[in-house]
């Protein structure tokens, strides 16, 4: 039986868990200030997940894309194409600097460990990986993600089994920023976007059917509903305590123990490498042709050190709405294209 749904499933739910996500502070500003109605917020951003994955995977099935390249051309034109070519290339370039950086956060601030190691042990990690390319790719998260999944559900589960569902933050926020709840989980999905759709235009060979579109999108999204709302429910059990810490599942995960954070920090180390993975691969294959890929590789990696140095914060600040302004423009334009 195929199985190359699941192989597409295990990609798209590692891309989408990045250090925000397994952190906690996204799920944090996009569902949880908004109390009780954040988890109608999970359940507005799974369907996205699940219903816009499936069709933007359906569709590159049924154009046959190969690449980011196809994909740019059919849907923005030879004009504007170029453009957003660009724009992606830089996006994907900082995006991988962030989880670097982020990786060095991990290594310095919960194991103890200099910086540099934290992003040496990173870029080295990534670098075998692209070296096996689509193959690599799909192997790691196949190993990986089942570990991210069981970490995220094992942490929720204990805290709900010891204090029930009995939340102190129930009311909320009405409006933010963001605006209020359904707006902030549309917000989400697009700032994930872009990423999605350079990773899902790589995944032409192992998109074999329509049903291998339609089950690796549905199956993806579905599970990172269950990973999205195992996270806020932790969350909210603890909202007074962690509104304002930067990684609150961390915070969360001491409470079991010091030694349970100390493995839930190998959790949020996972998350940011195959995060890495999916905008490192997304980045090689636009610019690594067959013949000089191990040069662009070693390139690469190296360059995005001195970046990394700026820190993990402020290049999320940085670079995140850049994701989602691209990618939520892509995201309409795919859908409402004939190609």
């Amino acid at each position: 039986m195929n199985r190359n749904w699941i192989k597409i499933a295990s990609i798209y739910i590692g891309t989408v868990i990045g250090a925000g996500f397994a952190s906690g502070r996204e799920i944090l500003d996009f569902f949880a200030i908004y109390g009780a109605k954040g988890i109608w917020g999970i359940y507005i951003a799974g369907l996205l997940f699940a219903a816009v994955g499936s069709l933007l995977l359906y569709k590159i099935h049924k154009g046959q894309v190969k690449n980011f390249d196809q994909l740019n051309q059919d849907v923005f034109g030879k004009k504007l194409a170029p453009l957003v070519d660009a724009l992606t290339i830089l996006s994907l370039y900082t995006g991988f600097s962030v989880m670097v950086a982020g990786s060095g956060a991990v290594f310095k601030e919960q194991l103890g460990l200099p910086f540099y190691m934290g992003v040496v042990v990173m870029l080295v990690c990534c670098f075998i990986v692209f070296l096996f390319n689509l193959e690599g790719l799909s192997l790691i998260n196949s190993i990986l993600v089942p570990l991210l999944i069981i970490g995220i559900l094992f942490t929720s589960h204990y805290f709900s089994s010891k204090t029930g569902y009995k939340f102190p933050y129930l009311d909320g926020i009405s409006f933010t920023l963001k605006g209020n709840f359904i707006s902030s989980a549309i917000l989400y999905f697009g700032s994930n976007s872009l990423l999605i759709i350079v990773v899902f235009s790589s995944l032409g060979d192992l998109i074999d059917s329509r049903r291998t579109a339609i089950l690796g999108g549905l199956t993806g999204g579905f599970i990172l509903y269950i990973l999205g709302m195992a996270i806020l429910y932790s969350i909210l059990l603890h909202f007074i305590e962690i509104q304002y810490v930067d990684v609150p599942m961390l915070k969360i995960s001491n409470y079991i123990s010091k030694d349970y954070g100390k493995i839930y920090s190998l959790i949020l180390w996972i998350a940011m490498f195959t995060t890495a993975l999916a905008n490192g691969f997304g980045f090689v294959n636009r610019l690594g042709r067959s013949r000089n890929r191990i040069i662009v590789i070693v390139i690469f990696s190296i360059s995005t050190i001195p970046l990394a140095r700026l820190g993990f914060a402020k290049l999320i600040g940085i670079i995140y709405p850049v994701f989602g302004l691209i990618g939520s423009i892509m995201i309409f334009r795919i859908i409402i294209s004939n190609k």
